[in-house]
């Protein structure tokens, strides 16, 4: 369907249970990324109580994330020299590890890590499509059992940067003809209605909004590609794309949903509108 982009829960299942351990390709590293704004703690608690057999846990706030500050937004991206070990922990060495990102949010947070370890120069990484409720509705083997780390990866960053821009480039784009601002949050939100999060509602001027859940059906499950190619013809004469939500996170849905599309040279704003409104 999306290869390496997204895969299905028959291919992980066949990756980990009929693959011969002598395959010289190995076995994907499955990351449990399960994770709620509301309850932080709710996503490791449901990950001790059962999750994919072999599945190791990277938690949003402590992992994906370094600590926000005044500016920045309320999930600033992690150092990545911090996270690089931890990545090396699970087994994972750079541009030769598979490794499937899976949730129980519609790709919310699965899609953060999956942005993450192509900013650090790790192409080789998908999420699982329907998730832990699709692995779940499948049939398939679950455990609470906490796997032991495996033999250290090697895990050298090779950092992106073009993929990620700051405030004031998101401000010299307010201004130019060649690029757009796309909006991730719900449509009440983006029109300032309610604000749930940050202490501010409203959205950056000039923005347009596409909700991130609209990338996925009930399910959890990436729509089809004429769909995903579909949602996103009307930005088509645009040089550039502009990420944002709240924090850097949701954001990470609609990118996920470009690169199905095939709309090239998109950014992410990291901070969103919680850096943005920061300076109010």
């Amino acid at each position: 369907m999306y290869p390496h982009l997204v895969v299905s829960t028959e291919w992980l299942y066949q990756q980990l249970y009929q693959k011969p351990d002598a395959d010289p390709t190995g076995k994907p590293v499955v990351i449990d990324c399960r994770f709620s704004l509301a309850e932080p703690e709710w996503g490791y608690q449901q990950y001790l109580q059962a999750h994919i057999p072999g599945a190791f846990y990277l938690d949003l706030n402590r992992d994906l994330s370094s600590k926000p500050q005044k500016h920045g937004g309320r999930h600033p991206l992690p150092n990545t020299d911090q996270l690089a070990p931890k990545l090396a922990a699970l087994g994972i060495t750079s541009q030769e590890t598979m490794v499937v990102a899976y949730d129980d949010s519609k790709f919310a947070f699965a899609s953060r890590l999956w942005w993450l370890l192509r900013y650090m120069g790790h192409p080789q990484v998908a999420v699982l499509n329907g998730g832990w409720s699709g692995w779940q509705r499948a049939g398939y083997p679950t455990s609470a059992e906490i796997p032991q780390k495996p033999k250290t990866g090697d895990f050298v960053p090779q950092l992106q940067l073009e993929m990620v821009v700051d405030r004031a480039y998101v401000q010299q784009a307010q201004v130019s003809q060649d690029q757009i601002l796309v909006d991730s949050r719900s449509r009440d939100r983006y029109l300032g209605q309610t604000e749930p999060i940050d202490p501010v509602a409203g959205t950056i001027p000039t923005s347009v909004n596409y909700f991130w859940k609209d990338v996925t059906n009930d399910d959890g499950e990436l729509l089809p590609i004429e769909q995903q190619q579909k949602r996103w013809q009307n930005i088509g004469a645009a040089d550039e794309a502009i990420v944002y939500c709240g924090s850097g996170v949701t954001a990470c849905v609609n990118l996920l949903s470009m690169e199905a599309a095939g709309v090239r040279n998109r950014k992410l704003y990291v901070g969103g509108w919680s850096d943005w409104c920061s300076y109010f």
